[in-house]
């Protein structure tokens, strides 16, 4: 029996290999691991903060430095992985957030704690551009977009199941258990190792820069080149305005409920955990859309709903609209992020995909480790309380989310080839 559609095509499901899917799920597995290990921490920001003793705003500056220290371990393994190939930086990240985070669990003063969550930042910066390079130069162009929305959207499987492990475990193994736990990712190493393929793109660049005598050995110089600066700093923009919504949104949430609601863990797992999946429904659909209507408006009409949600659950104390309203939330700014991986990939030639990636992508990260301490401090000594807060870093992140993706490009159908940029690439 035909496997061809009314079109002459086969289904987009068909269309991909063996190796390709198994490259694309080397990009999942990572992603939704390193989601899971950051999260658990945004779920014991008050036990953290009453164990040792400390004010929140200063468990919170944790979380910025995680995010900080993402860009150092980006740039470094998108360098790696434009030079010796995606799997090598990519299991190298999965190991060390995963033993960072449960070295953290052993932790016996609060700045031991801060130092090893923030180096965790570093392989969890460097997961991001190595995987999300191998999964979508992988990928036919025809489906990039949705499989780009299941990639980044599985973020909120970690979170989901983060909030699971939080919401049956918490009262028995406590803060320093959800930590311990984080090593599990490591085991994702074995399946990268063995049963993946490096990039055949990659490998075809790298082989092309050597045949013509036109090594990039310097790639993150060359995105910051005339030509492609202004990609470079229109996607910095955009990505920065990407992570102001997501922690604005996310960070703190699970404080407010905890501190202005008096909310217990189950209760508290609940609206996360519907919202997580709500989530990664919707940036399947909305990754789907982008390789209908295009990128830039799967991203825009997200981001304006984004704004109208917000209200809804942030300036009530009903718990029931709370959850309700955060649901909602999960369809439209949960789902922002859906493009990420193919919208990147496709701005950027194969020479400099993955440490272009990375710089634009953990530059946001920086904007975004700013968030929770700034909200915190707002709604603590600026008396806003957290949903206020919450509210402002939300409208503010998603205006500018708008306005930089109405002025970027749009790449839907973009072909990821493995010739080199006849500019970029020049010795």
């Amino acid at each position: 029996m035909s496997t061809e559609t009314a079109d002459g095509q086969v289904p987009w499901w068909k269309e991909p290999t063996k190796d390709q899917w198994m490259a694309w799920l080397a990009g999942w597995l990572g992603w939704t691991l390193d989601a899971f290990d950051f999260t658990i921490f945004l779920l014991i920001l008050v036990p953290v903060s009453q164990a040792f003793h400390v004010p929140l705003a200063a468990v919170a500056l944790v979380v910025t430095l995680t995010l900080w220290m993402r860009l150092f371990g980006a740039v470094g393994a998108g360098w790696l992985a434009d030079r010796v190939g995606r799997k090598t930086p990519l299991m190298i990240s999965i190991a060390w957030f995963s033993v960072c985070n449960f070295i953290a669990g052993f932790s016996p003063t609060f700045g031991f704690l801060a130092l090893f969550r923030a180096l965790l930042g570093l392989g969890m910066g460097g997961e991001w551009p190595a995987g999300a390079a191998l999964a979508m130069e992988a990928w036919p162009a025809r489906s990039r977009g949705l499989m780009s929305g299941v990639l980044q959207g599985s973020w909120n499987l970690g979170f989901l199941a983060a909030s699971l492990v939080y919401g049956a475990l918490f009262e028995h193994i406590g803060w320093r258990g959800m930590l311990w736990v984080g090593i599990v990712p490591a085991l994702a190493i074995v399946y990268v190792r063995f049963f993946v393929k490096e990039s055949a793109v990659w490998q075809e660049n790298r082989r092309l820069q050597r045949a013509q005598g036109r090594e990039v050995r310097m790639p993150l110089a060359r995105i910051f080149r005339k030509r492609g600066l202004g990609n470079t700093l229109n996607a910095s923009w955009w990505m920065i305005s990407s992570f102001v919504v997501y922690y604005s949104i996310n960070t703190l949430f699970a404080t407010h409920l905890e501190k202005d609601l008096g909310m217990r863990p189950a209760e508290i797992a609940l609206p996360i955990a519907l919202t997580s999946v709500a989530g990664f429904i919707a940036s399947v659909f909305w990754g789907w859309a982008a390789d209908t209507i295009g990128r830039r408006w799967a991203m825009i009409i997200p981001g304006v709903l984004a704004m109208a949600v917000a209200p809804l659950y942030l300036l009530t104390d009903n718990l029931g609209v709370i959850a309700a309203g955060f649901l909602l939330q999960g369809f439209f700014g949960q789902a922002l992020y859906a493009l990420n991986p193919s919208y990147l990939a496709e701005r950027f030639p194969t020479e400099v995909r993955a440490v272009g990636s990375a710089f634009c992508y953990h530059i946001g990260a920086i904007a975004g480790g700013a968030v929770a301490p700034v909200l915190t401090v707002l709604a603590v000594n600026g008396h806003w309380g957290f949903g206020r807060a919450m509210l402002a870093g939300t409208v503010v992140g998603c205006v500018s989310f708008v306005i930089a993706l109405w002025l970027g490009p749009e790449t839907k159908g973009k072909a990821l080839v493995a010739d080199l940029d006849p500019l970029e690439a020049t010795p």
